[in-house]
């Protein structure tokens, strides 16, 4: 959530941000903020002078008594009465304010950072590297969703579609044999390298409240995209970012303890709109899927390179999972609602022939940290707002896609990574 104060000095840089992001009605919508806050203000002002005469009546009645002057105490009681009422008025009218204005600044995207460059949508987005050779697939190569129908012999098809669908719905396969052995292989594998990237290891619920997903910015932008329990008001996470974070919900951190790096594995949830098309088919999207994220708490002077720090950690593992891959810094109109800048990594999907989303890695800047309310003291003891950012590092499903399809051998069957044969304990998937 943007902060009053920043919008009220830098009232132009904002609008002017909002309109990168393509925000409908920007300089209306920040008059608006501007104008309730301004209220908001004003009321506090006459509410504390209020107080301030009425603290003052008080004394002047306690000495009135004292001098046996029931008339004028009788007057000066009759003021504090109204006094008193005026104050009821006032914080029922502030809090009107308050509230009024936080659901207009809920309202507001993250601000762009001035490297994000203009644009609506995915077609404006700037590759800034692409690494790695795309792979020659043999004769009669297959997209993965026909690759598993033959893979794994009596546990064929490894990845099963159909019994998911038969047991939950739609989105949600079951893994069998050397598939689910790679699935853990890869959580394993990505888990011991963010350790050694100092990464401290969380497990967190996988459940949330409505205030966590409030703090991180999925409520009320992504109540949609969420699976909700009415019963206890709770939400199945879309990430783990959103447990994470929160970890640090209302806390000043010590200076000493910054930078917080954290990471954790945790299957995640998302309800997604239905379409067709090769590009939603197999693996490409599903409602269930097993994500590791990354997550940092820093410094704002610090953010940006800690920023660069993850996406070199994202890279680290694709290099070793030898897979081709791209580095998109996301336009204004396409990144997500709480971002001050990301970075999209896609692999190559050899069968498709295309570029599949694996990973995005962002700086929020303040933007959590003013719903978290998640703070330090920095050197001259002001207690100011820190930095958030995460990333995934890695999402499986378009990982596995992509490892399947390249790595299929003229036989039908699969090449594992040599990094990852130590955690599947098997190099080929026949």
């Amino acid at each position: 959530m943007l902060q009053t104060n920043y919008i009220r000095d830098h009232r132009d840089e904002t609008i002017a941000g909002l309109i990168k992001r393509n925000f409908k009605n920007a300089e209306e919508a920040v008059d608006q903020i501007l104008t309730l806050d301004q209220q908001r203000r004003d009321t506090q002002q006459e509410l504390d002078d209020v107080l301030a005469q009425s603290n003052a009546k008080a004394r002047e009645i306690g000495a009135l008594m004292k001098s046996g002057k029931q008339a004028e105490v009788e007057a000066a009681k009759s003021e504090t009465a109204a006094l008193k009422e005026r104050s009821r008025e006032l914080e029922t009218a502030h809090k009107a304010f308050e509230k009024t204005l936080l659901d207009e600044l809920v309202k507001l995207p993250n601000l762009p950072h001035a490297s994000v460059p203009a644009g609506f949508g995915a077609d404006d987005n700037e590759v800034v590297l692409e690494s790695g050779e795309k792979p020659t697939l043999p004769a009669g190569a297959l997209p993965h969703w026909d690759l598993i129908k033959i893979l794994g012999g009596k546990n064929a098809p490894v990845i099963d579609f159909e019994l998911g669908n038969k047991i939950t719905g739609a989105g949600f396969p079951v893994y069998k044999g050397k598939a689910a052995r790679l699935q853990r292989g890869l959580i394993s594998f990505f888990m011991d390298q963010a350790a050694a990237a100092g990464y401290t290891e969380i497990q967190p619920p996988i459940l949330v409240n409505a205030e966590s997903g409030f703090a991180t910015g999925q409520l009320p932008d992504k109540e949609g995209q969420m699976y909700h329990d009415a019963a206890d008001d709770l939400y199945l996470i879309p990430t783990a970012e959103v447990p994470v974070t929160n970890l640090y919900r209302d806390v000043i951190v010590a200076d000493a303890d910054l930078p917080v790096k954290n990471v954790a594995y945790t299957p995640c949830f998302r309800r997604e709109a239905g379409s067709w098309g090769a590009h939603v088919r197999g693996l490409n999207r599903l409602h269930q899927f097993d994500k590791i994220e990354i997550v940092q708490i820093n410094r704002p002077e610090d953010s940006y390179n800690a920023l660069e720090e993850m996406v070199a950690h994202v890279r680290t593992l694709l290099d070793k999972l030898e897979l081709p891959y791209r580095i998109l810094r996301l336009c204004g109109g396409d990144m997500g609602f709480t971002s001050a800048l990301t970075y999209d990594f896609e692999v190559w999907s050899a069968a498709q022939e295309r570029w599949l989303e694996c990973s995005s890695v962002s700086n929020f800047e303040t933007y959590q940290a003013n719903r978290l309310k998640l703070r330090y003291k920095n050197a001259d003891k002001k207690t100011q707002l820190l930095h958030t950012l995460n990333g995934s590092a890695l999402a499986l499903p378009r990982i596995v896609a992509a490892l399947l399809e390249n790595n299929q051998q003229a036989d039908k069957t699969v090449r594992i990574p040599a990094a990852l044969v130590p955690y599947c304990g098997f190099d080929i998937i026949e």
